[in-house]
């Protein structure tokens, strides 16, 4: 009689354990994105995690890791800020020509001149902690550093969209100037101050790489919008004739690569 009792005892906790294990399964799965994501970025925060290994590189090849990152994020950049948009080729394309224009850009121009000018900035203010010190840093890289890089970056967008004269270059530089540099304004003191406060400067480059990458799509997508509801205006009128998805009725200035 117990001999039967224990079996049964056993059976039904055997029983009750598979259940549960069935259960914790079954929620497992639910739950599967969630749960490798959140070990994929573990393992990124680890000591031999993809950011660890990144910032290695930095310190090891620090220009040419630059100009990898900052190729691919622009060449992404330009991708996404046209496919919210709706901006898209004459053959209906969101990867245009554009996009490896611009990933040259990133790697070649953006990478070198930031690798530059951030190098001045932290060897002028290494080692200076003092509240006045992290000040002028920010009012250095507001009032010196930033018009530098948005003027080259918004030469660079005239050339890349189409301008073939001085004229078309300055117009773009005049007209989008001080709407960048409003965004910077607004940005890059909090975004410096926070790293100033909270990363050591190994990791400024990521950080602000993820910073700029996220506001440089939307300024993008949204001087893409603005054109093209302009070029629908003086093309079309009411804009009727071609719906802002179907197409680009053209651009600032005249295009050969399209």
């Amino acid at each position: 009689m117990s001999v039967k009792f224990e079996k049964e005892t056993v059976k039904t906790t055997s029983e009750a354990m598979a259940n549960a294990a069935g259960v914790a399964a079954k929620g497992k799965g639910k739950d599967d994105l969630l749960h490798d994501v959140g070990e994929a970025l573990t393992k990124g925060g680890g000591v031999n995690g993809y950011l660890a290994a990144y910032l290695k590189q930095l310190q090891e090849n620090p220009l040419r890791t630059k100009m990898l990152t900052s190729g691919t994020l622009s060449g992404l950049q330009e991708f996404l800020a046209s496919w919210i948009a709706h901006d898209r080729s004459k053959h209906g394309h969101y990867f245009t020509s554009r996009v490896p224009k611009m990933a040259l850009y990133g790697a070649f121009i953006s990478a070198p001149l930031g690798h530059f000018l951030i190098s001045i900035l932290q060897k002028v203010f290494r080692g200076r902690k003092s509240l006045k010190a992290k000040i002028m840093q920010i009012l250095v890289s507001n009032l010196i550093i930033s018009p530098i890089q948005n003027s080259i970056y918004l030469v660079s967008m005239a050339v890349i969209a189409g301008a073939r004269t001085f004229h078309q270059v300055r117009a773009t530089v005049k007209a989008g100037f001080m709407p960048v540099m409003k965004v910077s304004w607004i940005v890059s003191p909090i975004s410096l101050a926070f790293a100033q406060q909270f990363l050591p400067e190994h990791t400024w480059v990521p950080f602000f790489n993820i910073i700029g990458f996220i506001i440089g799509t939307y300024i993008n997508a949204h001087t893409k919008k603005k054109r093209l509801a302009a070029l629908r205006r003086k093309h079309y009128g009411d804009g009727s004739g071609r719906s802002q998805a179907g197409g680009r009725p053209g651009d600032e200035y005249p295009r050969r690569d399209y």
